[in-house]
């Protein structure tokens, strides 16, 4: 399973997660994520963003209107 390291923007502490899923909305890249391979853990959404050099980063979307947007496009 792809594996994506997220680092923390508040702590710096790298996080590893699972990628369980991978969509585009309107040209923008997301991922559904998990901290544990299988079994019951959290989840979260994170979407690709390019930083200054033009490396791939990901942010949290945590926006619950953004949250909302991204679950009815997931479900049509």
């Amino acid at each position: 399973m792809e594996k994506v390291i997220f680092t923390d923007p508040d702590t710096k502490e790298k996080i590893e997660f699972y990628v369980l899923e991978e969509t585009q909305i309107n040209g923008k890249k997301f991922l559904f994520v998990t901290e544990e391979e299988d079994g019951d853990s959290e989840a979260y959404i994170l979407k690709e963003i390019a930083d200054e050099n033009d490396d791939v980063v990901y942010e949290m979307v945590e926006d619950d209107k953004n949250l909302q947007l991204l679950v009815k496009c997931l479900r049509n």
